[in-house]
């Protein structure tokens, strides 16, 4: 049995949690929320932190105190992860659904995030290139 099969968020180590990241960069969008019903918005703008190629984080360690805004995922109550894209193994797992074939731990290759056409590579762009995110406000395909 695989280990996020078998445990919980909260009893993974640091290297399984990390590994649960299929890398697609949908929580590096930046997001805009509704101040009358607090629904969140997703745009396709991202982070300038981010690498478009590898949708990685280019100082992940670093990330929360360079981007206050960052979020921590370890740091919230794994209740509030309804937020993430339906895609996102994190909230997958809290749902009790099972990761998608196309997840880098079931097909053992990073790539399957971008070749299935779920990471973020192929449309963001990086915040220095927009002047407002209202104009970019995206909805998922689940």
């Amino acid at each position: 049995m695989n280990f996020w099969e078998s445990k919980s968020l909260q009893e993974m180590t640091h290297e399984e949690w990390e590994s649960l990241c299929d890398n697609c960069g949908k929580c590096c969008l930046h997001k805009l929320e509704d101040e009358d019903t607090g629904e969140i918005f997703f745009t396709s703008v991202v982070c300038n932190l981010i690498d478009l190629e590898r949708c990685r984080c280019t100082q992940y360690q670093d990330r929360c105190r360079l981007v206050p805004e960052c979020i921590d995922l370890k740091q919230h109550d794994f209740a509030e992860y309804t937020w993430l894209p339906s895609t996102c193994a994190y909230r997958l797992l809290i749902d009790g659904k099972p990761l998608h074939d196309w997840h880098p731990l079931i097909s053992g290759t990073p790539d399957s995030v971008h070749e299935a056409g779920i990471s973020v590579r192929s449309y963001a762009m990086k915040e220095q290139d927009v002047e407002d995110l209202e104009d970019h406000i995206i909805e998922w395909q689940n």
